[in-house]
């Protein structure tokens, strides 16, 4: 509730028989010129203006904004509410739990701890895909997701009930992104404050990157670490500079033939190659008028891929016949558009708002495409897909010799995998033929044998996983529809997937299951093998479960380099599957037709994907639908009704949910046997008083890093390998292999995330090399420099051995350090092997401000010099100073480093010094990074 109304903006709407308490934007002067998203801030800090964290110079400094300046003056957004995902909300109320506890220990009211802003969490990224291309796969894959996550749920359930304003979408009902764009979000936010029913934006932090999704219904919110989104929930304001705003003009219409997936790819593509991390992007124009409201979605979700802190478009007649249609009630539709208009809010194409920067796409000319193989940002003409995979494959296929890798970069084509081929027969005069398989030498393409007696060959390149999956598209019915409708036409022309993809559906939501029924397009994607694996995310985060037996087996016995094509958003190496190399992002169609092709090595407009009944020819031409089709089952199969249905319980859950045995009380009664849910260390041994900061003398180095290491890298996912550190510890507490589930399902319980902490089978630590005869080595290891000839060594297990000699460590890293989702592990976990400062080239913005949010300071090479170029190599002891300003109250610019050559260096290394940048940006940050992290800062706050 404002304390403060410097400019007399607080103002009475009446919708209907409703009034509402507004404040007005304005009120303030130069607010007409601004962008839609900094109209939304003003209108926030107009709201929240208390004088001492939001102030009137504030407001006015927005008011006044400068769109060409750099961004320079901080504020305090305060979003109306915190969207979560079980992966990364379970940490979060861990947390909260855990400060119950401390705040208690420090002589305060337990009850205090509770979410003052309401915080909603969808269980999507629990489930896996492991069975799959059968009726009973979606049964059997939820029955596995409880028996695997008993514990979690329990604990959910609890934290259900014994937190306020904090509710829980149960397993099996849909993606957090759709749940919020389909009903979570308002768009306009009415909720009682100090007794006063108010009217205003809605915002939101969500603890997933891809929360910017809802920002296609003109709600801004965008992705946070774990750690943001808890002090959010606690009342704590995001710190924020004002940002560079950059207008993206939408001009045309998508063609025949092209999807939103091509469309987003495209803006991908553009706005990557701009640059506008940390930049809002915001979409203008009369184009943006044609673009359907499940089309804007779709370029919001990939907000995060190319690097922006939200794209948002303006609310307009479309945002309202979205919700209409979605089931919101009359008063709510009203109400946006009411307000939206009184405030300037309401999309006006012929008033261009004022930008930082400008860009234009024709909509008319975008052309089919799909991005890989391990960026989303690496679009390819679906036209040059066959050619540029040649060209890929050869960073991915194993030669034997240096003479080998000559004959894999000739010009030799790679064929498609071989259904029915003879073994023995393959056509090596179409294929390089010295590429070793890994297996005594071996070059040939593998035949294969499946259980049934069927053979075939498999190749690099082969196609052996298939995933509609993904918020970015099954939330859009278009391409939803046009994969349904396609696997129609491929069945009526008798076309059949490859033996040896694997293929999963993965809806958003229970309406995309509706109008698959409603339609019967259900039946045609069942036909070529696509069954409902899950209502959740599924292969996008890695929860693709096994390939196909005989396909695993023939891949790691050969070391084939094979692909997998989903319609998702994120395609990182090492993401998807352990088995697959190479990754692309496709439009739902696609991802059929290439379950059809089979292979990355094809060409869909001279290649066909098979023979009709008569014999003649098919290609994909032949069965691409039309737009008019498309659109005569979305008016003919989607209603109102089938939002209304399916979200009327979206709270309750099934049987399952509601019989889990649910714990009681204010605080959570902690099981010290529990593998899954333990009581988090961050505030062991906390006192009211703060520790002064000081600075790192005597670092080890625990990592050199190259470039783009994302926070898959970093960040503990996917499956727990036998062998590994963490591993052990779930056998060390009685955990069978089978039972081991994936990081994702254990966040709750730090032990086993720190272990699996920089631990990703593709992380490239250059640290490693010295003891492998300079041969590059993936997984998660470093050098042990506390034993005498410094050996190879797991991650976790040598920073035990630092951790115990009482030595600090820090990591080197390359550009875009920390890109990609925004995992809370990522810097929880650098923290807790003991990493004390992160030094690199550039930082992504959720994971620069995550790692200061834990106590790390993250620090930048002086422009243009890397580790390398300045002639570090990781073996040196590392002191910083400079650091023990900011208790002084000061946040200084630079901090010395000095690098000094240790019994480890090459010989007659000298000391290397420079002055690196320090990364701590607001006030905000330097209070967090002083208290020892964001949490602490809460806690003490509250008490």
């Amino acid at each position: 509730m404002s304390t403060v109304n410097s400019f007399g903006a607080k103002s009475t709407l009446t919708v209907g028989s409703t009034d509402y308490e507004i404040f007005r934007i304005d009120t303030v002067p130069g607010f007409d010129k601004l962008p839609f998203s900094l109209k939304v801030l003003l209108e926030n800090l107009l709201r929240t203006e208390d004088g001492a964290n939001v102030t009137k110079a504030q407001i006015e400094a927005l008011g006044s904004w400068d769109a060409t300046a750099e961004p320079n003056t901080e504020i305090q957004f305060s979003p109306a509410r915190v969207v979560m995902q079980d992966f990364t909300g379970v940490p979060c109320i861990v947390d909260l739990a855990t400060m119950r506890e401390a705040v208690t220990a420090l002589g305060g009211d337990p009850n205090k701890i509770n979410p003052l802003s309401p915080a909603e969490m969808v269980i999507d990224h629990s489930v896996i895909a492991d069975l799959f291309g059968s009726e009973n796969a979606l049964e059997r894959n939820v029955e596995i997701e409880y028996e695997r996550n008993g514990e979690r749920y329990q604990f959910l359930r609890w934290g259900q009930t014994a937190f306020n304003d904090f509710k829980v979408v149960p397993p099996g009902t849909g993606i957090v992104h759709q749940v919020n764009i389909e009903h979570l979000a308002k768009v306009i936010y009415d909720r009682t404050n100090g007794g006063v029913l108010q009217a205003y934006p809605d915002t939101c932090v969500g603890t997933d990157s891809h929360t910017t999704m809802v920002n296609g219904l003109g709600v801004l919110g965008w992705g946070v670490g774990g750690i943001e989104a808890e002090a959010a929930m606690l009342g704590q304001p995001v710190s924020m500079l004002i940002p560079r705003v950059v207008g993206f003009k939408l001009t045309g219409e998508i063609p025949a033939g092209v999807t939103a997936t091509d469309v987003v790819l495209t803006i991908t593509d553009m706005l990557r190659k701009h640059g506008v991390v940390g930049k809002f992007v915001e979409f203008y124009g009369a184009g943006v008028a044609s673009v359907p409201l499940a089309n804007r979605a779709t370029i919001g979700n990939m907000s995060p891929e190319f690097g922006s802190t939200a794209a948002i478009f303006p609310i307009d007649d479309v945002t309202t016949e979205y919700l209409r249609l979605t089931g919101r009630d009359d008063q709510a539709v009203a109400l946006v558009e009411e307000y939206a208009k009184l405030q300037g809010l309401w999309h006006d194409a012929d008033n261009e708002p004022v930008f930082s920067e400008y860009m234009e796409l024709d909509l008319g000319t975008v052309v089919p495409s799909i991005a890989g193989p391990k960026r989303p940002q690496d679009r390819i003409l679906l036209s040059e897909a066959k050619s540029q995979f040649e060209q890929d494959i050869v960073n991915y296929a194993t030669p034997s010799t240096s003479d080998d890798l000559v004959d894999l970069e000739s010009k030799h084509s790679f064929p498609a995998s071989d259904p029915g081929a003879v073994p023995g027969e393959e056509d090596h005069d179409t294929r390089p033929v010295h590429i070793s398989s890994g297996v005594n030498g071996s070059s040939k393409p593998v035949p294969v044998t499946t259980p049934d007696g069927e053979s075939y060959i498999l190749d690099h390149g082969a196609v052996t996983l298939a995933a509609i999956t993904s918020c970015t598209n099954t939330s859009n019915p278009s391409v939803m529809i046009a994969a349904g409708l396609l696997a129609r036409k491929a069945r009526e022309k008798g076309l059949k997937q490859k033996p040896w993809v694997k293929t999963t559906l993965g809806p958003g939501s229970k309406v995309v299951t509706d109008y698959y029924e409603k339609s019967g397009l259900d039946k045609d994607l069942e036909g070529l093998g696509f069954y409902t694996v899950g209502y959740g995310c599924t292969i996008c985060i890695g929860n693709s479960g096994p390939l196909i037996d005989e396909v695993s087996a023939a891949v790691n016995d050969h070391d084939l380099a094979v692909t997998a094509v989903l319609s998702g958003n994120r395609n990182f190496e090492g993401r998807i599957s352990p088995d697959v190399k190479m990754n692309y992002l496709a439009s739902p169609p696609l991802v059929v037709a290439y379950a059809l092709a089979g292979s990355m090595h094809f060409d869909f407009e001279a290649d066909a994907l098979g023979t009709d009944q008569a014999g003649n020819d098919v290609f994909l031409k032949d069965i691409w639908p039309a737009p008019g089709e498309i659109q005569d089952i979305i008016d003919s199969s989607i209603s109102r009704e089938q939002f209304i249905k399916q979200y009327a319980t979206v709270f309750d859950g099934d049987e399952r949910w509601t019989s889990l045995p649910t714990p009681t009380g204010p605080i959570f009664e902690w099981d010290d046997n529990s593998t899954y849910v333990r009581k988090a260390p961050y505030f062991d041994g906390m006192s009211m008083d703060l520790t002064p900061v000081s600075d790192i003398t005597g670092a080890r180095v625990m990592a050199t890093l190259g470039d783009s290491v994302t926070t898959d890298h970093i960040s503990p996912a996917g499956n727990i390998k036998i062998g590994t550190p963490a591993a052990k510890y779930l056998e060390e507490h009685g955990v069978r292999q089978k039972d081991f589930n994936s990081f994702g399902s254990r966040r709750g319980n730090h032990e086993v995330m720190i272990r699996g902490t920089f631990a990703n089978i593709r992380l490239k630590n250059q640290l490693v090399r010295a003891v492998n005869d300079g041969a590059e080595v993936e997984g998660g290891f470093t050098r042990d420099f506390t034993q005498p000839d410094a050996p190879q060594s797991f991650i976790f297990d040598a920073c035990q051995n630092y951790a115990a000699e009482g030595t600090p460590l820090v990591v080197f890293g390359g550009k875009e350090y920390g890109s990609g989702s925004s995992r809370d592990w990522a810097a929880k976990g650098t923290s807790l092997l003991g990493v004390k400062a992160v030094i690199t080239e550039s930082f992504e913005r959720i994971h620069r401000s995550n790692l200061i949010g834990m106590g790390v300071v993250p620090l930048q090479f002086p422009a243009g010099e890397s580790w390398e170029s300045l002639g570090l190599d990781g073996t040196e002891i590392v002191s910083i100073t400079g650091l023990e300003e900011l208790n002084n109250g000061n946040t200084p610019k630079t901090v010395r480093v000095s690098a000094e050559p240790s019994e480890h260096s090459p010989e007659g290394k000298q000391t290397i010094e420079f002055d690196a940048v320090v990364r701590i940006d607001t006030p905000g940050e330097a209070d967090y990074y002083r208290n020892g992290g964001i949490l602490q800062y809460v806690l003490r706050s509250l008490v």
